[in-house]
């Protein structure tokens, strides 16, 4: 069993990856597994006195049913304890139980993880935030506020007024985002949410690619399936957030709104990600060239065997998932290039990273295409005269 992957060939589904497709398709619900009673399973009890008066006017069926019930039937409690969903939203501290269902911050002094400062620090700001869910959001957001750059800019009016390297309402929007969807199975149980700040770029991950039948393509568009239906409701009634799928719509609006490149959403092998730029180091739609002239260098770039990296390098792109889906990935589709899955190969980076452009020969009056050995993408050229001879061999 394979499942498509982001680079365009077929790859063995990891163990993970098969836990994921048999969990929804046979409608498997972690949220709502069974805690280990202890210490660890404590429980905040004002914050759910809050809860039940706040879903009391939400949901006034259920006003009149006894407490327990009530946590029950939103799926927070069963047998009369919390459940990991309930232990997530009210414990006094989930992590004593669940060390890895927490978020991980970093600022990095570079473009990437490796990079160091001149001091030889790895991590210009390094923090672990844990607690439930909501305090992990304010936690978050307490350190994006510490570590994201601000400038001072003049209003209209003449009005000084402070402009965040990113907006703050979608960075809000990714972390809810995360801890709501991500994947709180056995299997990611010592996987944290990363935020990580880079010179160019703000990145947020968490376990749990993709969940359903939901595609990249279709982020925001169309109503998804939910990981965490009980974690997302309860959510909706104790911070108002809503689950009606807006959550992508409004980081694009909010990027849009500031001037900012689109937002980058990938999937892939069990991790979701989310990357903000903030316009240093990719090329904007001022400076960069105009679309038609790009292809073309493209194209005339790839008629030798190419990688990810000459191709960063030609678009002075620093991220490799950001030059996909912005450049490459719109020629896959309008098939001006094309991807071929590479034969198997012993070391699987010189099987996915070749990028070349194959070309039509005349042999002996007869039109045969030149076989190249196994690479990734090859250019397609479209001239009149050769679908001619083409037609015409055929």
């Amino acid at each position: 069993m394979k499942p498509p992957s982001d680079s365009g060939a077929d790859m063995p589904m990891t163990e993970y990856e098969i836990y994921s497709y048999e969990a929804y398709r046979r409608k498997i619900r972690d949220e709502q597994r069974a805690v280990p009673d202890g210490i660890g399973s404590d429980i905040d009890d004002a914050q759910v006195k809050l809860f039940l008066s706040k879903v009391r006017i939400e949901k006034p069926n259920l006003a009149r049913l006894p407490d327990n019930d009530v946590l029950t039937l939103c799926g927070l409690y069963a047998d009369g304890k919390p459940n990991l969903a309930g232990l997530l939203l009210f414990g006094l501290y989930p992590q004593a139980n669940f060390p890895g269902f927490d978020i991980t911050a970093v600022v990095v002094p570079g473009y990437q993880i490796g990079n160091i400062a001149e001091d030889g620090a790895r991590f210009i700001n390094n923090k672990r935030i844990s607690g439930t869910i909501p305090e992990m959001i304010e936690g978050a957001m307490d350190f994006v506020n510490r570590n994201i750059k601000v400038r001072t800019i003049i209003a209209e009016g003449g009005n000084r007024a402070d402009k965040t390297e990113y907006p703050l309402k979608a960075i809000r929007e990714i972390i809810l985002n995360a801890l709501t969807h991500r994947d709180y199975s056995t299997h990611t149980e010592s996987s944290p949410i990363r935020i990580m700040f880079f010179s160019d770029r703000l990145e947020v991950e968490n376990p749990g690619g993709l969940y359903g039948r939901l595609t990249l393509d279709e982020l925001g568009k169309v109503g998804a399936d939910t990981r965490n239906p009980a974690i997302a409701a309860a959510l909706e009634i104790l911070i108002d957030t809503e689950n009606r799928f807006s959550g992508v719509p409004t980081i694009r609006r909010e990027m849009k709104a500031a001037g900012l490149p689109a937002p980058v959403f990938d999937s892939s092998r069990g991790v979701f990600r989310v990357a903000l730029y903030n316009g240093n180091g990719i090329p904007t739609p001022k400076s960069k060239v105009d679309d038609d002239d790009l292809e073309a260098k493209l194209i005339a770039f790839c008629a030798v065997p190419r990688t990810r990296a000459d191709l960063s390098a030609l678009l002075n792109v620093s991220s490799i998932s950001y030059m996909m889906e912005k450049y490459i990935n719109p020629m896959l589709g309008n098939g001006k290039l094309k991807m071929i899955i590479p034969d198997k190969s012993i070391n699987p980076k010189a099987a996915i990273n070749d990028i070349t452009a194959s070309e039509f020969e005349n042999d002996n009056s007869r039109l045969k295409r030149r076989k190249n050995r196994p690479l990734r993408v090859k250019v397609q050229r479209q001239t009149a005269i050769l679908i001619n001879k083409i037609k015409t061999a055929v």
